[in-house]
């Protein structure tokens, strides 16, 4: 461990606040204090002028659902179940056995809330977040959801949408709970949705973006930054009922995103091009764009302030490092951390432990696999694997429908689909050496240049991998056959009537006649067809 409450001086000991606030595919230009010209993020700005504003801060997952895993759990995703985004399948579920960022701080006598957007397992009441360690759950479990015509769970009830726009409801339900938690400390783990799809936002802010961009940027990017303010002016309000409530400088706050923007048609024939720092890489790759996102970090009058940290730093090292702050030891059954405790860092001492530390990434669909969409980071240099494109692609027939249902219907449960792709044997691209001290924006390979340094790193990345998916298949088998035993006395909805108006036809073969094809025989999955029994990938 880098830092331990004994380092810290004795005044600094009581337990603090912990706000942890998690935007959704903001990237690391989606800021002003990170270079972008257009957008106004007046309270982030200021917070980094409070704290550090790091540089160089890796998401650990390159997508939703994985990325968040890491955060929750201070472990690296494959370990954890969550390897992918299709709720449907359970590749977004945490096994049961891994211990969430609600259990630690409930643990150390925490009141804990997960207000906004989980995505860590869904369909089963068992992997809701209030049943993961989270005294509240105000929000939604699926990956997306409608800003203004959102349903959102209060734990096991339901809150139909009221007027307010999503973000303003999940701050006006943060700045409640502050104000609750009086005597307590607390630990609230906020995660927006902004600026995440469907592209909603206030229409005065649109306005204001509008007349503000260059006429070549498209109308999604006029309503991306509107969404982006919009989120920043909620959390001034947030702040400033820390302020209030005299808890501002007991509380240590974290900002960051779960993975870089997506850049690209947005899905209507427009673009989300925009502003993105010159980095290589989107949402979904581990190319610097994909992985690298923004991080503030701020604790009045304990953490120096103005400071910009270069050194790099990845997203499982938040939980460790926040709970090192209550002195508490880990819950029964916790799991060793990933990630390191870097309160040093945050003291402005010295830390040359994490200059030389790896940082590994791998993201494909469905079943993981080693050398595809993958990477390792050490010092400067970076070890990159290109993503196997037919090993990215998304089976959006199959996959999709209960996602898009999930966006503006109330959440539902409904047993998984255990199927995934076997991709058999595949070949894959050669690595690619970057030196990001020279080349941030991953543009020279010099893998040529450097045939030992491929060959170390490589190796390392190796040995990584097969640990952590011998994990993945132990936490795969545990969450599956948790589902089969939670279904056999339950009765499961027809998914033929669940998804009426949600097929994706355009996804069928060529030739289907939507008005007579039965869909359950287009689209494989659904589980009143004999499962397919491939739950040992």
């Amino acid at each position: 461990m880098v830092a331990t409450m004994a380092s810290l001086p004795a005044a600094e000991i009581q337990k603090p606040n912990i706000l942890f606030i998690l935007a959704d595919d903001l990237g690391i230009g989606d800021l002003r204090c990170y270079g972008n010209p257009f957008v106004e993020t007046p309270t982030l700005d200021a917070l980094a002028q409070q704290g550090v504003r790091f540089t160089d801060h890796y998401s650990p997952s390159a997508l939703c659902a994985p990325a968040r895993a890491g955060f929750l759990t201070g472990r690296f995703n494959h370990r954890t179940g969550a390897v992918d985004v299709p709720s449907n399948r359970g590749l977004d579920r945490m096994s049961l056995s891994e211990k969430t960022f609600g259990d630690y701080f409930r643990h150390a006598g925490y009141a804990t809330a997960l207000i906004g957007k989980w995505h860590n397992g869904l369909y089963c009441r068992d992997h809701l977040p209030h049943r993961r360690g989270f005294d509240l759950f105000y929000g939604f479990p699926n990956g997306g959801q409608n800003y203004w015509k959102w349903h959102l769970m209060r734990n096991d009830a339901v809150e139909k949408h009221d007027g307010r726009y999503l973000t303003d409801a999940l701050n006006d339900e943060a700045i409640s709970f502050i104000r609750a938690s009086k005597g307590k400390p607390f630990a609230l783990f906020l995660a927006h949705h902004a600026p995440h799809s469907p592209f909603q936002a206030p229409e005065a802010l649109v306005q204001k973006y509008r007349r503000r961009l260059p006429k070549n940027a498209g109308e999604t990017v006029a309503i991306i930054y509107a969404m982006i303010e919009a989120m920043d002016a909620g959390l001034a309000r947030v702040f400033q009922t820390l302020k209030d409530e005299g808890l501002w400088e007991r509380t240590v706050i974290v900002f960051t995103s779960d993975n870089g923007a997506q850049l690209g048609p947005d899905g209507s024939g427009g673009s989300t091009m925009r502003y993105h720092g010159g980095f290589s890489g989107n949402k979904g790759d581990v190319g610097e764009q994909g992985i690298r996102v923004p991080c503030i970090v701020a604790w009045p009058g304990r953490v120096p302030a103005g400071r910009v940290v270069t050194t790099p730093v990845h997203g499982c090292d938040w939980l460790p490092t926040l709970y090192s702050a209550t002195g508490a030891p880990p819950p029964a059954g916790a799991k060793p951390f990933d990630g390191l405790n870097v309160m040093s860092l945050l003291l402005g001492k010295p830390s040359p432990s994490l200059e030389s530390r790896v940082l590994p990434f791998q993201k494909n669909r469905y079943l993981p696999v080693a050398h595809s969409d993958a990477a390792i980071r050490r010092d400067r240099w970076k070890l990159l694997w290109p993503g196997v494109p037919f090993t990215m692609k998304k089976d959006s027939g199959r996959d999709n429908p209960s996602y898009e249902r999930g966006v503006v219907e109330p959440h539902w449960e409904m047993p998984l689909d255990w199927e995934l792709a076997d991709f058999g044997d595949i070949k894959t691209e050669k690595p690619r050496l970057f030196d990001l001290a020279a080349d941030p924006a991953e543009r020279h390979d010099v893998a040529a240049q450097h045939p030992d340094l491929v060959a170390e790193l490589a190796k390392i990345y190796d040995a990584w991998f097969g640990k952590v998916f011998a994990e993945w298949r132990q936490s795969r088998h545990a969450i599956l056959d948790h589902d089969r035993e939670y279904w056999k006395d339950r009765r499961a909805p027809d998914p033929a009537v669940l998804f009426k108006d949600y097929w994706r036809w355009p996804a069928a073969p060529k030739g289907t006649n939507r008005q007579t094809a039965d869909p359950l025989t287009i689209f494989r999955g659904y589980w009143n067809l004999p499962q397919p029994g491939n739950h040992k990938p």
